[in-house]
């Protein structure tokens, strides 16, 4: 499994980790409905550890020192770190650990999940050590609860995942069979969006008004339910209706904005399905669902030219048990 890439050279060992996306639910699984999340293979994380005497030392793109000192912004990692070297009962020092991301942090694809993960692969590979899912999940949790407080441990899953993954809290985890391809372009309005402060401005909402806010929750969950189906049964155009009017939902919940919308606008005109904002949103991204592979390519294109910061198509290839 390509997600699972790891090699180990002379004092070396590579850890790498894909990204992830909400597809459907977003805000409503945080009050108990569900959600798909797809993996985005298209960005990703590499860690590199490499041996060196003394403090264990961290190499990013904006911090490089020892993790006695790292900035708060990496203090995830370091109890990451310091939990896997534990686990796996060993010395913390003597190593030097470089992380190189591809993926545009406060987008909602899942940045803080995917360093976790290409972290704790690496390191398990420097010491030639084999991991289950559940082992890497629970150590790679550690960073996540830094992140988000209490995350749903969607990210993670989905990261080290090749199926979508419908997820509703306290409820056991499925994967989702795909019953054809579906060819998707992700574009970023380059803004950050702050997720922990639209998932506080939903639930201040539903302080406000419970009834007209829980009626869109649940409307949510519905039209998720309904997406699962779509993905299932060749359900294409179902699928881009259940994308355009979840979003409807998401505007009246104010977590979409006018960049957003721009986006999504120009995407529904030049042929897309359906096209929804991905993640908390207020900044972030958006997903389009294009007709076919062809049309994925053009409508990335036309994005790219309409102003979009970045743009990916991509495609959820059919479930191979079929």
């Amino acid at each position: 499994m390509s997600a699972e890439k790891v090699t180990t050279t002379e004092k070396t060992a590579i850890g790498v980790a894909y990204s992830k996306l909400i597809l459907i639910g977003e805000h409503a699984v945080v009050h108990g409905q569900p959600a798909i999340a797809i993996p985005f293979p298209l960005v990703g994380v590499e860690t590199a550890v490499e041996h060196f005497p003394g403090p264990v030392k961290i190499d990013t793109t904006f911090y490089h020192g020892s993790i006695a000192d790292a900035p708060e912004s990496l203090e995830g990692i370091v109890k990451c770190i310091e939990g896997t070297m534990e686990y796996l009962n060993i010395a913390c020092e003597d190593m030097i650990i470089r992380i190189t991301s591809t993926i545009p942090p406060g987008k909602g694809l899942g940045s803080s999940a995917s360093v976790a993960i290409s972290v704790v692969r690496s390191l398990f590979a420097y010491f030639d050590e084999d991991y289950t899912d559940e082992e890497l999940l629970q150590l790679a949790n550690i960073a996540e609860t830094f992140a988000h407080g209490a995350p749903s441990g969607i990210d993670t899953l989905t990261i080290t995942s090749q199926s979508p993954v419908w997820y509703e809290k306290e409820h056991p985890i499925d994967f989702i069979h795909l019953s054809e391809d579906f060819h998707f372009v992700v574009a970023d309005s380059g803004r950050v969006g702050d997720t922990r402060l639209a998932v506080e401005s939903v639930a201040n909402l539903l302080k406000t008004a419970p009834r007209r806010i829980q009626r869109k929750l649940e409307r949510i969950g519905k039209l998720t339910h309904d997406a699962k189906q779509a993905l299932e049964k060749k359900g294409k155009h179902i699928l881009g209706h259940m994308l355009n009017e979840a979003q409807k939902e998401l505007e009246a919940l104010g977590v979409s904005d006018t960049g957003l919308n721009r986006l999504i606008d120009f995407a529904r005109q030049e042929g897309a399905l359906g096209a929804k904002l991905t993640g908390g949103g207020n900044g972030g991204c958006i997903i389009a669902l294009a007709q076919n592979e062809v049309h994925s390519r053009q409508l990335a294109e036309k994005l790219r030219t309409f102003g979009a910061h970045a743009v990916w198509p991509f495609v959820l290839k059919e479930s191979q048990d079929h």
